[in-house]
Order: structure tokens, then C-alpha cells, then sequence
């Protein structure tokens, strides 16, 4: 018999309840992990959803709608500007140039392929947004550790161009990539690559291919070379830094890189490329008018934006101009700067102005093709005795007269010790005469009379508002900076009698088919100076061109006017009038670096009188009238004047001798 074996042991009863107590907390674990995942998953859920909430306040919140496919030829278009000299004469133009809307049929095939090469190479393999370009971008920018290359694509410009600014941020860069999308849902690629050719900017206030053939080569865009094809293909890159204009070189070199990529994408040969490399493009010359007008277009064109309506596509704008008094202007000043080179002479302006403040003439430089700042406009620039004028103004208002008597001699003001040019002084000279000769220690006595808060209180009353209103002793002798068509518009003031003008250029605005939309209407003058005294100041001025500093300026016509030349010969001015036109001539140099015997009195004077007989040509002589009675006879204050000059004279020599 087998041996029997022995069963086992019934479980315990505490081990039954131990296992039961340990799978109830292994469930209640099993609970709290998910309860855990299940909260953690809420809040991962949460986090993603704030971020996405930030990402569109931050980029999309004010994100432009795109507009259906018609409106995307219209929007954001600048008007494009036709002027007009004061007598019908187009003169030029200013805002973009247009030309016709082109289909890819039209052009011939590697003209398209061109920009592709240049901008967009992967264009017909993305959907907006090119991930692969952004990635071989990143990677080359990474390798060179700067920004090399872009991985924007056509249609991320055209958003970029139409709708967004050009800031480099995250926040425009992914409102970009969202419009390129919505704009390629709504068109096809053909009809994204027409509207970029024809809507970009190619520089020179060109957009369009069509415009930018005929501004840069002189022919359709039918008509295009390779050559001009890649040249016009590197622009949108950079449109000013690279304008063929400008920097031929810079652009040719980016053309040979298109043509490179258009040869490695296999749209051209080997030998097609060679030969474009070999005949580089020839650009069509400048427009001769740009040298004449330049000045004169940029000052008249933003005007000419604010007087119209919002998106008019084209305006055209008669100016105040004459355009042979501009082209006079413009001869003048540059005949007398390069003949004074050798002086230190490299740069002059011209401002003339005919009644109630029409612009006739405006020269900011010597070549707007070298320089566009307006040195008429903008600059800001001592006028030295040119600003005296407007002492005497206010010394007559209180209560002087020409026949005055005032004692020329060394004269000082706590620190400040004003000198005449000449070094010597003259003793006792009517204001009349001293206007005339110019004398600084009068001017500076008179100041100092009437007070420097009045003197600059009187010329900004005749238009130089660039004078503060609590100016030093030293506003005597024009020390405070004006720009010249502020002076020209305080000169206009004696030439009105006393009433001031507001200069102006544009005198009206249409459409191209002639509808009008505006008109100056103008207004009377405003008087600003008493009538008697602003004909004694007149006579006054005369005085300086017959017998006195301005003698160069004479030309045979009653005309009055001021020499002006500030400290070190830094700048030479005469501002001068007819009973028929204001001008005003400044010489200098852009650097302030002092001339060589330049002086206002000299090349500035014979500038202002050789433009003045061209603008007179053909006009009758007319006069100003007859001189006042305070100039023609004796004043019965003189005695006491004298006297007292003569008195004031002694106690400063007993200031300066004690």
C-alpha cells in the first residue's frame, strides 16, 4: 500500500483577510492612477490650450481677412502722381508706375522661371508654405551662424506686400504663413505667380514687371533678354540696396546667381547662361526732368496725397511752378557752386516766390540724382545779417525811424562783445545806413533797445516760426537757425506791404480723365506789420542793394533785399524782392565746414541776380513807389537822438576804461 499523502493545510483565515486588504489597495492605487493620468492629461489639455489662446492673441487676433481674388489687385496701391508746371507742362512723376496687367503667356518663359530661380524655386510643389525651403534655409543660415538665406515663398510676399509690414517678427511671420495659405485655397499657381509679377516692387517707384521693363530698359516686358529678365528677378530682394539705377554692379552680381540657379534647375543651358553673362543689360539714361524737378516733386508729392480722396489710384497735380524759372534756378545754382569749389562751396538752394506765396522755382541741391535732401526745405541754418531786417522791423514798430542816429563803436553785453566784419566802426550812422552797410554793433544795440523777445516775436510773426520766443542778444546778428522758405516767407512780407503769405505748390489735383478734385481757392493776405513802416523798410532794403553790402545784386530794376554771411563764411545768403518775385540764394557746405572768402555780399548776391534778370525777361519795369517822407526829409528826433547816441557812446568807453 501507498503511503498516504498529507493534504495542506487550510489557509488561515488572517492570510484570506491580508490578501483581501492588499487587493483593495492595489485597486484603490490602480484609481489614483488614473484619476492622476486622467488630471494630468486635463491640464497638459489646459496648458496647450492657453498656449494656443496666447499664439492667437499674440499673432492672430487681428489678422486681415484675405479678400476674394478680385480685391487682391486692388488693395494698398499708392496712387501714382502726374505733374504739372504752373502752365499745363508735364514735369514728371511721382508714386508707382504702372503698367498694363500681364498673363505668364505673355512673356516669354524664362522670364517667369527668372524670379522662381531667385524667390521661390520649389513654387509649384508647395501649398503657401514651403517646409522643405525652410528647413535647407535654416540649415544654411546654422552653417554660415548668420541669415544667409530666406524660406519665404512668392505667395508669403504677397501677403507680406499686401496686407502685413515688413518687421521681422514671429508674430507677422506666422500671420504670413496663414494669409499664403488662405491665398493659394482661393487661386491657383498660375494666378499667384501673375499677381506677384505684376503687384511686386521693383524699386524706382516701379511695380509690375511691365512698368519695371519700361523704367529700367526702355521696352515692354514682351521684350525681355535673359539678361533683364535676371536683373529684374533680383530686385524684389532688396529694391533700393540693389536699384541697377544706383548700384549696377551690386545687381548684376545677384542676376548672375538667378541664372546660375535657372541653369541648375535645368530651365536654361549651359550655353544660355554664358551668353546672358556675356551681354549684361543696358539701362535706359535718367530722366533729364529728375535733375531739374526732383526737388521740387518730393516736397509737392506727400501734399499731394493728403488734398486727395483715399484709394485714387492715379491723381494728376498742377503745381505753382514755371518750368523755365525752375530750369533758370537750377543753372544758376549749380554754375555757382562747382565754380567756387575750390572755395569750399559744395552745395546751394534757391527759393522764389511769386504772389501770395506761389512757388515758382525750388532748388534743394546741386543734383537731386546725388542727393535727394532738400536743402531749401530742410536745413536748418544760421542766417546771419540776412535775419537783420526783422530787427530793424521791430525797432521801427517801436517807435524809431530810419533817419534814426545810432553811434557805431565797440559795444559789449556781459560776456558778449559783437564786431563788424570790417574790424572798424563808423561812428554815428542813421539806421538807414547802417541797415545798408550792414553793421552788427547797431543791430545788436537795437536788440538790446527794443528787446530780443520783440525782435523774435516780430519774425515769427512775418513766418520764421523756427525762432524761439525767448531768444539771447545774439538773435541780433541771426544766430538762431531758419531754414530759406521760411526766410523767403518773412522777405515776401515787406514785398506785400506788410501782409503775409503762406507759400504754396500745388494749385490743383484731377483725375486723368479731368474730373477735379481739388482746388486752391486762397485767401487775402494777412496783415502782420503796419503798412507806412513796411514802406520805410522797404526803402531801407533798397538802400542795402544801391549803395551798400548788396551792390552785386544790382540789375537795373527797383529792388530791394540783405546780404547775409554768419560766422567763419560757414554760409553765404542774399534774400532780395521785386514789386513781382521773392527769392532767396543760400551757399554752403552740407559738412558746415567755413568757405574761403564766400561771402553773402559776393557769389550769393551775383547767383540771385543772374536767376532774377532770366525771371524778369520780357516783364515791364515796375517800382515799388515813392519813399516815405521819413526818408526824405530830417526827423525832428534826430537832435535827441544824436545826442544821446553820443552820450551812450561815452559811457560805454568809460565801462570799458574805467
Amino acid at each position: 500500500m501507498e503511503p498516504t499523502q498529507a493534504l495542506p493545510d487550510p489557509e488561515p483565515p488572517l492570510a484570506k483577510t491580508i490578501r483581501a486588504d492588499l487587493s483593495h489597495i492595489s485597486a484603490q492605487r490602480r484609481s489614483a492612477r488614473i484619476a492622476a493620468g486622467a488630471t494630468l492629461g486635463v491640464a497638459a489639455a489646459l496648458v496647450v490650450a492657453l498656449i494656443g489662446v496666447w499664439i492667437w492673441r499674440l499673432a492672430l487676433a487681428d489678422l486681415p481677412a484675405a479678400p476674394d481674388q478680385a480685391a487682391l489687385w486692388r488693395i494698398n496701391q499708392p496712387p501714382s502722381i502726374r505733374f504739372e508746371d504752373v502752365g499745363g507742362r508735364d514735369i514728371g512723376w511721382r508714386g508707382p508706375a504702372r503698367g498694363e496687367v500681364l498673363k505668364l503667356s505673355d512673356l516669354p518663359p524664362y522670364v517667369p522661371r527668372a524670379f522662381l530661380a531667385a524667390e521661390d524655386r520649389r513654387f509649384y510643389s508647395h501649398f503657401g508654405i514651403d517646409l522643405i525651403g525652410i528647413a535647407r534655409a535654416a540649415r544654411a543660415d546654422l552653417q554660415a551662424r548668420r541669415v544667409v538665406e530666406g524660406g519665404s515663398t512668392v505667395t508669403q510676399q504677397i501677403a507680406r506686400t499686401l496686407f502685413l509690414t515688413p518687421d521681422q517678427t514671429l508674430r507677422r511671420k506666422i500671420q504670413e504663413a496663414v494669409l499664403a495659405v488662405e491665398i493659394e485655397r482661393r487661386m491657383g499657381k498660375d494666378e499667384v505667380l501673375k499677381l506677384y509679377l505684376n503687384r511686386i516692387y521693383f524699386g524706382g517707384g516701379s511695380y509690375g514687371i511691365e512698368a519695371a521693363a519700361q523704367s529700367y530698359f526702355g521696352k515692354p516686358a514682351r521684350a525681355l533678354t535673359l539678361a533683364e529678365a535676371a536683373i529684374l528677378a533680383a530686385l524684389p530682394k532688396a529694391p533700393t540696396r540693389l536699384d541697377p539705377s544706383n548700384n549696377f554692379q551690386a545687381a548684376l552680381a545677384r542676376s548672375h546667381l538667378v541664372l546660375a540657379r535657372m541653369q541648375a534647375e535645368g530651365w536654361i543651358t549651359a550655353q544660355e547662361r554664358a551668353r546672358a553673362v556675356a551681354a549684361p543689360p543696358t539701362l535706359v539714361p535718367d530722366d533729364p526732368n529728375e535733375g531739374v524737378f526732383g526737388y521740387v516733386l518730393d516736397f509737392a508729392a506727400p501734399r499731394a496725397r493728403e488734398l486727395a480722396p483715399p484709394n485714387q489710384p492715379a491723381l494728376v497735380v498742377r503745381l505753382s511752378v514755371d518750368a523755365r524759372l525752375q530750369a533758370e534756378a537750377v543753372a544758376a545754382i549749380g554754375d555757382a557752386v562747382r565754380a567756387n569749389a575750390n572755395r569750399g562751396a559744395t552745395q546751394g538752394a534757391l527759393v522764389a516766390l511769386g504772389p501770395e506765396g506761389a512757388i515758382r522755382a525750388l532748388v534743394g541741391g546741386v543734383d537731386h540724382r546725388d542727393s535727394a535732401f532738400n536743402r531749401a526745405v530742410q536745413a536748418q541754418r544760421q542766417p546771419g545779417s540776412a535775419f537783420k531786417p526783422f530787427v530793424y522791423a521791430a525797432a521801427l514798430e517801436a517807435g524809431l525811424t530810419p533817419r534814426t542816429v545810432r553811434t557805431d563803436a565797440p559795444v559789449r553785453f556781459g560776456d558778449w562783445a559783437p564786431q563788424n566784419a570790417t574790424r572798424g566802426y563808423a561812428g554815428e550812422v542813421t539806421l538807414s545806413d547802417a541797415l545798408a552797410r550792414s553793421i552788427n554793433t547797431i543791430s545788436a544795440k537795437l536788440t538790446k533797445e527794443v528787446g530780443p523777445e520783440k525782435v523774435a516775436a516780430t519774425a515769427r510773426r512775418f513766418g520764421l516760426v523756427d525762432i524761439p520766443p525767448k531768444p539771447s542778444l545774439s538773435v541780433a546778428l541771426g544766430s538762431y537757425e531758419t531754414s530759406l522758405i521760411h526766410l523767403a516767407e518773412g522777405y515776401q512780407v515787406f514785398q506785400q506791404g506788410g501782409r503775409r503769405s503762406f507759400p504754396y505748390l500745388i494749385e490743383s489735383i484731377s483725375t486723368p480723365d479731368g474730373r477735379p478734385i481739388y482746388r486752391r481757392t486762397g485767401s487775402a493776405p494777412a496783415p502782420v506789420y503796419p503798412e507806412a513802416l513796411n514802406g520805410q523798410m522797404v526803402a531801407m532794403m533798397q538802400g542795402v542793394i544801391n549803395k551798400g553790402t548788396g551792390k552785386r545784386a544790382a540789375f537795373g530794376r527797383p529792388a530791394a533785399g540783405k546780404t547775409g554771411t554768419n560766422q567763419d563764411n560757414r554760409d553765404a545768403w542774399f534774400m532780395g524782392f521785386t514789386p513781382d518775385l521773392v527769392a532767396g540764394v543760400w551757399i554752403g557746405d552740407d559738412r558746415n565746414r567755413p568757405m574761403h572768402d564766400v561771402s553773402g555780399g559776393e557769389l550769393a548776391a551775383e547767383t540771385w541776380r543772374r536767376f532774377m534778370v532770366a525771371a524778369h525777361e520780357g516783364l515791364p519795369v515796375r517800382d515799388f513807389g515813392t519813399a516815405p517822407a521819413d526818408l526824405a526829409g530830417q526827423d525832428a528826433r534826430d537832435a535827441f537822438y544824436r545826442d544821446l547816441a553820443a552820450e551812450f557812446t561815452r559811457t560805454e568807453a568809460l565801462g570799458a576804461n574805467p
